[in-house]
């Protein structure tokens, strides 16, 4: 099978999903029944930012539908490869929005779903500055936990918003990691339609950032291209679905990076194959331009400009020095060159982990500073 055939089968296997999920809830609610994501003022975003057409209710649905149809042309070009990708996009968020119906609340914690626009404009002020230097997208199951978690742990260290679909949600769980909106690693959903959740992320960023006109789409893509900078993480193996779904996220200038090798076709910059899951990491950097400059401290706990501003909680703690608990100071010293050995440090006293497990303690800190 071509890539181009590839494509094709997934997404006409994902429309054939959608199509069957709309007329199901047509004949459940009627065709006037509401629907939308909620916390929104796009209604359905990524087709709204694609057509310039707000959809409201489910007859509004299903002639979108018919609109995605007009897409998923079959010509052996690369256009109509990248176009399948976008429609199969536009169905996964039919699909999803229809979870919604009735104020229904289909993701439970950890996942997150859809994204209130409060979120976006949070996360979209430090992604389009490059205070967050980028959007990483894992999808799927890693060849084992340790290596799933260590590949979310060095995106978070570089200050990469991190989101998860499918199977790598249970492993970071698994592993007792933190997870969450706070320290910018957000699972989505199981299921591989989730995956929208996070594009919506990106064209909403288009939207209230970048005064992109909905139904502009050329621009819209030119966009997300220039100035979103994402990329997938794919796991082994991928079916049709996931490689149809790859082609909506390379159309709109995110790369993809996996580890499958059978019956997978590399497109320079775009669909990337990389075996060694430890290098996945600096291949999507490498591929998306992003470039990070980070000064490795060992020390053996997880620190990012993520947790800036975290609370850390009582059970979380081994031992407290809090001055307004306990007495605490600090004395600093200015004095000659010769009078300091550099970098040397002297404990006097008990070291931490001889101290008593969640103990408050008094500390002092004297510190010599050269002229």
């Amino acid at each position: 099978m071509t890539l181009f055939e590839s494509v094709f089968a997934g997404n006409d296997a994902v429309y054939g999903l959608t199509e069957g999920a709309i007329n199901q809830a047509i004949e459940k609610y009627g065709a006037d029944k509401a629907v939308s994501f909620p916390d929104t003022a796009y209604s359905l975003p990524c087709y709204y930012a694609v057509t310039g057409t707000k959809v409201g209710t489910l007859a509004e649905l299903k002639d979108a539908l018919a609109v995605v149809k007009t897409l998923m042309t079959r010509e052996k070009r690369t256009n109509d490869v990248f176009m399948s990708g976008v429609a199969t996009a536009l169905c996964a968020e039919f699909i999803e929005v229809l979870k919604y119906i009735d104020g229904a609340v289909p993701y439970e914690a950890p996942c997150y779903g859809h994204l209130a626009d409060a979120v976006i404009r949070e996360l979209g002020v430090p992604l389009v500055t490059g205070d967050i230097p980028g959007v990483a997208v894992i999808l799927g199951s890693a060849p084992t936990t340790e290596e799933g978690v260590a590949l979310v742990k060095s995106y978070q260290a570089q200050g990469i918003l991190v989101t998860l679909v499918g199977g790598i949600i249970d492993q970071v769980a698994e592993a007792g990691m933190k997870t969450g909106a706070n320290v910018r690693v957000i699972p989505l959903g199981k299921d591989v339609t989730s995956v929208v959740h996070v594009v919506s992320v990106a064209i909403r960023a288009a939207l209230i950032f970048g005064n992109v006109t909905p139904g502009d789409a050329g621009t819209l893509m030119k966009y997300t291209m220039d100035r979103v900078p994402a990329f997938v993480n794919a796991f082994k193996p991928l079916d049709d679905v996931i490689v149809a779904c790859g082609a909506g996220a390379i159309a709109l200038g995110f790369p993809v990076v996996t580890n499958e090798t059978e019956n997978i076709f590399r497109v320079p910059k775009s669909l990337i194959v990389q075996e060694d899951v430890s290098k996945f990491n600096a291949t999507s950097l490498e591929a998306r331009d992003i470039k990070i400059k980070i000064t490795n401290i060992d020390i053996p706990v997880a620190f990012a400009s993520a947790f800036e501003g975290e609370i850390i909680r009582r059970k979380d703690m081994q031992v407290e020095f809090d001055g307004s608990r306990v007495d605490c100071a600090e004395l600093v010293q200015t004095c000659d060159a010769s009078e300091i050995e550099d970098h040397k440090i002297t404990v006097i006293g008990p070291e931490v982990d001889e101290m008593e497990f969640g103990s408050k303690n008094s500390i002092a800190y004297v510190v010599k500073v050269a002229r």
